[in-house]
């Protein structure tokens, strides 16, 4: 599997709350998020990781390019006006094959990711493998629509009867995916659940994933959360 970290946001929140690291630098368990995600990727057959960060973030291109990886390893310092153009910057170094894309503030365990790559690289008969979680803690979630089969029928930014689960923000995909976005960007679409909704309009087929409790560090308050949440036993 190839992997891509979208770390070009500029956390802004954060900072405005008194956390001093830029976002990807922050500690989860003195570890940085950014450096939990490339180490647990590499744990999960990474074939690749490609990485994103916008060019005022010195400190995390130099902690990037202080890292010596056993497996190609990309990196892209550019400022971006969404997460879709990060992807579209990242998807023009990514290497050819399936790949799992997520932001670097996302939290999620070890075991119920590997289970999910487990499942996506097993799978023949889908084009993406969408991962889920009836979690909600989002301050605008993007609600996923699905068949009885966990097939995915619609990407909503409102709440409907019925509903079960929300965008974990992590997506397993492949090379057809890279299409889909070319074609967006090409046509100004822009954010990322646009972008998955244009999946859906081109007729890919892509499964929900239910993968558990999933979190976001978007305030300070969220870091420690995400602590306990990583070493909770339930």
């Amino acid at each position: 599997m190839n992997y891509a970290i979208i770390a070009a946001g500029e956390g802004s929140r954060l900072a405005q709350e008194g956390v001093a690291k830029p976002k990807p630098l922050v500690e989860l368990n003195g570890e940085p998020m950014i450096g939990r995600l490339i180490n647990l990727f590499r744990r999960c057959n990474a074939e690749s990781i490609s990485i994103i960060v916008n060019e005022q973030m010195t400190e995390v291109r130099e902690y990037l390019e202080s890292l010596k990886l056993d497996i190609p390893f990309n990196l892209v310092v550019k400022s971006t006006p969404s997460s879709m153009h990060s992807f579209y910057e990242l998807s023009r170094v990514m290497r050819p094959g399936k790949f799992c894309l997520t932001t670097v503030d996302t939290i999620f365990r070890e075991q119920d990711f590997k289970k999910y790559i487990d499942a996506m690289e097993a799978d023949t008969e889908h084009d993406g493998m969408m991962a889920v979680t009836s979690f909600i803690d989002d301050e605008k979630p993007l609600y996923i629509d699905t068949d009885e089969n966990l097939e995915i029928t619609a990407f909503c930014d409102n709440r409907f009867d019925g509903v079960r689960f929300i965008s974990g923000g992590i997506y397993a995909l492949n090379e057809k995916a890279i299409k889909v976005l070319e074609k967006c960007m090409d046509e100004g679409v822009s954010r990322m659940r646009n972008f998955q909704r244009a999946l859906v309009a081109e007729g890919l087929k892509l499964k929900a994933y239910p993968m558990g409790k999933i979190l976001d560090v978007d305030h300070a308050d969220d870091i420690r959360k995400a602590v306990e949440f990583i070493n909770s036993l339930d």
